[in-house]
């Protein structure tokens, strides 16, 4: 029982050939062990080869979480250009195709690649995932159902994937239009005791649907692996600084929603359909869109949703020491996204060459530099 509310934090990137930037097909072995012997193996190989997994160490210090996400994003980089690749933090690449994707060898992935199918091979896609450990576990499943309202704020925050096949999409987050095909993802259902929960997981994995939790992906959910509640629904973010505060703001909730039992404790039905209208429009809109108000004052823009959680939660950022790094949401708003920046960039590119390939190259040279900003 602990009230420093420590975080991890996991984040996905592409592997890239470090000239062209293109989604690399196939991981070097060589290239995975080096990775997993120099980080302990806080680095590993995601689902699909052309993609990797960097985890920082629970952490109780913003500062210490900041230093460490920048190692482990350095690290890579510079082991990867020894072997003529890069990384690029991103939800989705602008240019991959996953027609071509090539699985990585390992039982889960046989078992979950047998059931999905070409879903699976369509999984070309980044998140960033966030742990809060709590004061007590048990109350993960309460906290995960009353943190619903908040979830298109942290989507719209981290949209990073306008792309897909090298084609502007419409949407600021297309990683989660993709990733949604998959079975037991999106919101999760109002359960409101570990009972419930449990019982749902334990009806699925009687059935044969599945082995355990840990197959259940959600935008959040209680980790089976650690004692924690972890916040899926975020694209993979170009800046570190998006990451940082992001968790930041994720982690100040997770306390003041613990402190707070009577917050958000009678969602309805109701509530969770807005939540899912609303995880829509941030996903297709970014941080220039608007929400539906769940209290039914009609819509309220995401800079002034952002506005009054950053006022809730003003106390439990001064408790944890992380006041400036959640007050950068307000400079993303403002701003705009790793999406925005990589659409200004594709549209000054192609303006000035009429070439979509061209300037879907600027968009990839310039992930690659942000990303190790």
């Amino acid at each position: 029982m602990s009230d420093e509310y420590k975080f991890g934090i996991e984040e996905e990137y592409f592997l890239v050939d470090a000239e062209t930037k293109s989604v690399a097909r196939e991981m070097p072995q060589s290239f995975l062990e080096q990775l997993k012997s120099i980080t302990g193996g806080q680095v590993k190989g995601e689902m699909l080869q052309s993609q990797l997994e960097a985890a920082t160490a629970p952490h109780s210090n913003v500062a210490d979480a900041r230093t460490e996400l920048r190692f482990l994003r350095q690290t890579v980089a510079n082991i990867a250009a020894d072997h003529g690749l890069a990384i690029l933090a991103v939800g989705t690449h602008p240019t991959a195709t996953w027609r071509t994707s090539v699985q990585t060898q390992a039982e889960r992935y046989d078992h979950v690649m047998e059931d999905l199918q070409m879903i699976g091979q369509r999984n070309m896609l980044c998140g960033l995932h966030v742990h809060v450990e709590l004061p007590d576990p048990d109350d993960r499943v309460d906290i995960m159902m009353r943190m619903l309202p908040y979830l298109p704020l942290f989507i719209a925050l981290a949209t990073s994937s306008p792309f897909w096949r090298a084609r502007p999409t419409g949407l600021k987050g297309y990683r989660l239009a993709a990733y949604d095909e998959l079975p037991r993802t999106g919101v999760p259902e109002l359960f409101r005791t570990p009972a419930e929960y449990e019982s749902y997981i334990a009806a699925l994995v009687k059935a044969g649907v599945m082995e355990d939790s840990s197959y259940v992906w959600w935008a959040i959910r209680p980790s089976m692996k650690h004692p924690t509640l972890e916040l899926r629904a975020p694209d993979s973010c170009t800046l570190v600084e998006d990451s940082i505060a992001i968790a930041s703001l994720y982690r100040t909730l997770a306390r003041r929603l613990t402190r707070n039992p009577w917050q958000n404790w009678d969602l309805t039905a109701v509530t969770r359909a807005i939540v899912v209208e609303n995880k829509w429009r941030a996903q297709r809109y970014g941080v220039h869109g608007t929400f539906v108000d769940i209290s039914g004052n009609g819509a309220i823009s995401v800079a002034e949703q952002l506005e009054q959680v950053l006022e809730d939660v003003e106390r439990d950022a001064q408790a944890l020491g992380c006041e400036k790094e959640i007050a950068h949401c307000r400079s993303i708003v403002g701003s705009g996204t790793s999406a925005d920046a990589q659409l200004a960039v594709f549209e000054k590119a192609q303006g000035s060459s009429d070439d979509r390939s061209h300037a879907l190259r600027a968009v990839t040279d310039w992930i690659a530099e942000a990303t190790l900003q």
